[in-house]
């Protein structure tokens, strides 16, 4: 008999019976029996888990795609993060301080920079002020923030435009040290991408100092203590909360914001700096109310500009970038400015413009002069500079009109045209052009010499076609003119190819050196901060341009133009010559001219083409250079051009029939001489004067 208490197959029931036990199954199949509801359970979890894990590897096969589009799209050409060390010593673009010619400061350029900081000298309230204004959970989150960036996008959603960004201090670092400012979905990516890089490299307080050091606050300052040495004359670690809280406000828009220009808007901002840092409780009630209540005052340096020394400064600083390179140490530059004629040559451009400005319908000017080896002594880009910062002297380009007519006369002058030569001023047509003088009236038969002092358009394009306008174009070229195509059409015979006042008072210097060109320029010497001389002006041989005998006529004819042709009021009682100018539609006046001491170039008009009031640069432009050159000569002797050679003598081919007929001709003079009854002298009136006219002949 089989003991049942010990068959581990069998149980006792509720009343003490004993029943089977089922056997285990092993098959992991859950029990038979009363288990339908266990059964769906167990089949629900089963197949729920499996689905899981088929999405899980889906996502990861899903997100492994994702990355990969990512990286090839986004993140190919992603910037390499140097390492520690050359982060901190990473280049930036020099600071220049200019110097005039005699040594006399003059301005300051480049990104101003001062001491980098650290948070422990600091006050509390400085780093917490541009927290509150950048990044309130700077501490609290990683290199991205995916609260902020769903904040901001919150925000912009809500107010149909960009009011909010979602960038971290690290991102915006990241930005500024290693992409473009451009705003699109890779520039963002990449910036996290670096953000999490630097992250992983430097400690939250190092980003944090680094952002502080590297961060622009307009007025071409960079970093925390630059930015208070340029707007409130002390380091950083003299700020009160006001001022820090005034600092902290600009970097969202530095340019728009810059507390010399905009201090009411950066004031507004202020205002929601200090109420962010009390909503942090990192400032108390009493603490925000003094310092909206004590608004910062600027320093008296962040409120001077650089006047008329705007134009020439932004000039030799692109110079000297070219020079020496963007990444070079700070420099210290002398200049070859003269101080006293740059004040003259500004005041005087103003001046004569504001005078005469409703009256001409002229609103702007410019103004170059260069010494005899080519040094810029005056550069007036422009009336006003804090009003518009182009510069007219250099970067713009305008039809010289009857100011370009000396090298179609010079260009004659190598094909074999002399002074003497005559030319007839009559109507002329070519094609369907029909080219007319001033007034629409006509000389005749002139000399080339008086052609030019008169300015009379037709003998410049009679000129212009005998020698071609390839022939012009590469005279042009060899002069320093590097606008003309090398085949002109024959408009360029009146000026009708736009040119930079630069290169055309260039250009007149060489007449001026007798046939040699001389580079204009404005650096004289670089050092280094530290005293290194890395670069000093060395006058170069000159480059022969044209022959000193065809120079000399051409001296000789433009001197004409200013004693007794359409320059005469830009005579100052000294050797001078020169050339007027006007454009087409008096959109243009100009007077280039010199003397053997300076060369100087000046244009009038305005900057939107408007037609000027029939001004033609014999009135205002030719009274500016005069004034101007007044001042350029006191203390100076007067002395001719030295080198000007005699004028060749025409020379005429003997006709071997000369003989014949002038044996003829006093035969029959012979004849009517006796013939003829002795008459009585009669009285001879004068001759009258020659009179030039006192405008110039523009193109039509």
């Amino acid at each position: 008999m089989t003991d049942d208490n010990n068959d581990p197959n069998s149980a006792k029931t509720l009343f003490g019976q004993r029943r089977e036990l089922p056997e285990a199954d092993l098959t992991g199949s859950p029990p038979k029996g009363k288990r339908g509801g266990r059964s769906l359970l167990w089949a629900v979890l089963k197949w729920t888990g499996l689905a899981m894990l088929v999405l899980a590897v889906a996502g990861l096969i899903a997100a492994g795609v994702a990355w990969n589009h990512i990286s090839k799209t986004y993140l190919q050409d992603l910037p390499q993060v140097p390492t520690r060390q050359e982060i901190y010593a990473s280049t930036r673009a020099p600071a220049i301080k200019f110097y005039d010619m005699n040594g006399q400061f003059i301005a300051s350029r480049g990104p101003q920079y001062g001491e980098n900081v650290r948070l422990a000298a600091l006050p509390d309230y400085v780093p917490k002020a541009f927290l509150a204004a950048e990044d309130r959970r700077f501490y609290q989150h990683g290199a991205v923030d995916p609260w902020a960036i769903a904040r901001a996008a919150r925000a912009n959603q809500k107010a149909g435009r960009v009011v909010e960004g979602g960038s971290t201090i690290t991102q915006q670092l990241a930005k500024g040290m290693f992409l473009s400012p451009e705003q699109n979905l890779k520039r963002k990516i990449q910036e996290a991408a670096l953000a999490y890089k630097l992250e992983q490299m430097l400690t939250k307080d190092e980003v944090l100092e680094l952002y502080l050091d590297r961060i622009y606050f307009g007025a071409n300052t960079f970093g925390l203590d630059g930015a208070s040495r340029t707007y409130f004359g002390k380091p950083a670690t003299q700020l009160n909360l006001s001022e820090a809280a005034l600092l902290a406000s600009l970097p969202k828009a530095p340019s728009r914001m810059a507390l010399h220009r905009n201090m009411d808007k950066a004031l507004q901002r202020q205002r929601l700096v200090l109420e962010r840092m009390r909503g942090e409780n990192w400032i108390s009630d009493a603490e925000m109310r003094a310092a909206l209540a004590a608004p910062p005052k600027l320093a008296a340096t962040a409120l001077a500009n650089e006047g008329d020394n705007g134009y020439l400064i932004d000039y030799a600083q692109a110079e000297v970038l070219r020079m020496v390179g963007a990444n070079s140490p700070d420099l210290n530059v002398t200049l070859t400015i003269d101080p006293r004629l740059q004040s003259a040559g500004a005041q005087v451009l103003r001046r004569i413009i504001e005078v005469d400005g409703k009256a001409s319908g002229a609103s702007q000017g410019a103004m170059i002069a260069l010494d005899s080896t080519g040094a810029i002594r005056t550069m007036v880009g422009g009336v006003d500079y804090t009003k518009s910062v182009f510069n007219r002297a250099v970067q713009a380009k305008r039809q010289p009109g009857s100011s370009f007519k000396p090298f179609i006369y010079a260009a004659a002058l190598e094909k074999g045209v002399l002074p003497t030569d005559t030319r007839v001023d009559e109507p002329v047509k070519i094609g369907d052009w029909e080219p007319k003088n001033y007034g629409g009236k006509y000389a005749g038969t002139v000399t080339v010499e008086s052609a030019l002092a008169r300015s009379l358009n037709t003998v410049a394009v009679k000129l212009g076609e005998e020698v071609g306008p390839a022939a012009i174009a590469n005279l042009a070229g060899r002069f320093g003119i590097t606008t003309l195509p090398p085949n002109p059409n024959l408009s360029v015979s009146l000026g009708a190819y736009e040119v930079p006042l630069i290169e055309m008072t260039s250009a007149y210097q060489v007449f001026q050196q007798g046939g040699n060109r001389l580079r204009p320029y404005i650096v004289a010497q670089i050092q280094t901060a530290d005293g290194q001389v890395i670069y000093t002006h060395q006058t170069a041989s000159p480059l022969p341009a044209y022959d000193i005998h065809w120079a000399s006529m051409m001296v000789k004819m433009m001197q004409k133009v200013v004693t007794a042709g359409t320059g005469t009021r830009a005579n100052f009682g000294r050797p001078a010559a020169g050339k007027t100018g006007t454009s087409q539609n008096f959109r243009d006046a100009w007077f280039i001219g010199f003397t053997p001491d300076y060369v100087a170039g000046v244009w009038v008009g305005n900057d939107d083409d408007k037609p000027m009031n029939q001004v033609t640069g014999g009135q205002v432009a030719a009274a500016i250079w005069k004034d101007y050159m007044v001042t350029a000569h006191i203390n100076l002797p007067s002395r001719e051009f030295e080198w000007l050679l005699p004028d060749p003598e025409p020379v005429y081919e003997d006709d071997p029939r000369n003989g014949f007929y002038e044996g003829l001709a006093y035969e029959f003079e012979q004849t009517e001489r006796d013939a003829a009854p002795t008459p009585q002298p009669l009285p001879q009136p004068p001759m009258p004067d020659v009179v030039e006219p006192e405008t110039e002949p523009a193109p039509n």
